[in-house]
């Protein structure tokens, strides 16, 4: 059973957000991706100052099985990246909820966040 936080919103493409209540928020990828890309060894980030549109590409996160393109689960401004994927790439396996996370981004359409699955329905998705 994956584990799934019930605090954070998720996208059908499997990254979750997390709102941090000032209008920017966190995202990563969830437990149900890194198990399925297995030991994950590089992570390319975007630039900060970068503008994500919602569903559009903003990395790739490559492991020994694959390369896998993550989608951004709203539209912002990326304001920070997780520097220390550079060096250290197989956090996001270890910790994809905490030290795992991609970007931060200041959000361009708060209306977007109400598009996101809750964690029950992200659960439900997979079942299928």
């Amino acid at each position: 059973m994956t584990q799934t936080p019930a605090e954070l919103k998720y996208a059908a493409s499997h990254e979750w957000l997390k709102d941090n209540g000032d209008g920017t928020v966190t995202v990563g990828i969830s437990d149900h991706a890194q198990a399925q890309l297995g030991d994950i060894v590089f992570v390319e980030l975007p630039e900060p100052g970068a503008e994500l549109s919602q569903g559009g590409e903003f990395s790739v996160v490559e492991s020994v099985k694959a390369a896998s393109d993550i989608y951004s689960p709203i539209s912002g401004e990326v304001l920070a990246v997780n520097e220390a994927l550079a060096n250290a790439p197989e956090t996001i396996n270890e910790d994809c909820y905490g030290e795992g996370w991609l970007v931060r981004l200041k959000v361009s359409d708060p209306a977007e966040l109400e598009s996101l699955l809750s964690a029950d329905q992200y659960l439900a998705s997979l079942a299928e």
